[in-house]
């Protein structure tokens, strides 16, 4: 028969699906009653009504039942209490009871960034940030096109993200964690906002947002060089920037200032990726714009009808071109953060 400690190292083994950690670290595990080959769990929820129990379900089911002796599993649920909320606020930003840029200080930070829209930039983050979760990264997604979101349909997130005390949980799917201004609107409402909301909505997004202990980051930019980049320049200096350009020289010309937009705002440009080569749109304008430009050209990714349904059904799709450019971002890195960033007040 299993023993009571036993049982709770298989808990350890469950993992709440959007913060990433065991139960047990989490202090979520409420009890635990053995009577003959039946046991008993109570798990403490962050908040009523969560979307995801039946992960939770599954994986004690899973980890618990298959213990000797162990015949009944029967999960309780019950929600946590503001203290333990506020308990598990500070555990989770490391000791830390004060608000900051919730970013490991090895997390590198990749922004997608064009000229000007219809590029595909968006499509590309989507699934450049699959094609490093695939390769064993833990990748996070900050959709900062905030007129423009689309990534949150792109990778058929619906769910709302959790509000942990006052500490907002991005909700996960295809092992990335995504955060968009797209989660509090309804109907698909536009953003009506000026320049000093949208530098506080993106704060917000890194100092409220629990992403965890992600090794990249990958930001979708709005497209041009307004209000976000300068932002993003200075709440992450170290930031680094991926240019997008199709292979028109009208589209290169834009994307430059893009590159030099970043530069200025303290961005290394990592290089350039050509999207949508083709007969239609030609080819060759990426590699133009990198020479231009000084830095590698990461590659050429062709026009692909199944890339666009990919993103209209709600999911990644990673052509061996996109995994490669994912691959040579990965390779390109020259350091993370070396220490915790300040707020920039703005």
């Amino acid at each position: 028969m299993a023993s009571r400690d036993e049982i709770l190292a298989a808990l350890g083994n469950v993992i709440d699906p959007e913060l990433r950690r065991p139960v047990t670290e989490l202090g979520m595990v409420r009890g635990i009653e053995l009577d003959g080959g039946r046991v008993e769990v109570t798990i403490a929820l962050t908040v009523a009504g969560c979307p995801l129990r039946s992960s939770f379900e599954d994986q004690v089911s899973e980890h618990v039942a298959s213990l000797p002796g162990i015949d009944t599993v029967d999960l309780h649920f019950d929600v946590m209490s503001p203290d333990e909320r506020a308990a598990l606020t500070t555990r989770l930003r490391g000791g830390v009871d004060q608000r900051g840029i919730q970013l490991s200080p090895k997390t590198r930070v990749i922004a997608i960034a064009s000229g000007k829209g219809g590029v595909g930039k968006s499509s590309l983050t989507v699934n450049i940030a699959a094609a490093l979760a695939a390769g064993g990264k833990e990748v996070g997604v900050l959709d900062a096109d905030i007129y423009g979101h689309s990534i949150p349909h792109m990778l058929g997130i619906s769910q709302k993200p959790v509000v942990v005390d006052k500490m907002i949980v991005p909700p996960v799917a295809h092992d990335l964690r995504l955060m968009s201004i797209g989660f509090f609107l309804d109907d698909n409402q536009p953003v009506m906002w000026r320049g000093p909301m949208l530098h506080r909505a993106l704060e917000q997004f890194l100092q409220d947002v629990h992403w965890g202990e992600i090794d990249v980051l990958v930001v979708d930019m709005p497209p041009g060089t307004g209000d976000v980049s300068i932002s993003l320049g200075q709440l992450l200096p170290r930031a680094e920037a991926v240019i997008v350009t199709t292979p028109q020289p009208l589209a290169q010309e834009v994307a430059s200032r893009a590159a030099t937009m970043a530069k200025k705002t303290g961005m290394r440009v990592v290089g350039v990726v050509e999207n949508m080569t083709s007969e239609i749109f030609g080819e060759g304008g990426g590699e133009r714009l990198a020479t231009a430009l000084g830095v590698p050209f990461l590659g050429s990714i062709p026009l692909d009808p199944e890339l666009r349904r990919a993103c209209d059904e709600g999911h990644p799709h990673v052509t061996p071109e996109i995994a490669a450019v994912a691959e040579a971002i990965d390779a390109s890195r020259a350091g993370g953060f070396t220490r915790t960033l300040p707020l920039v007040a703005s």
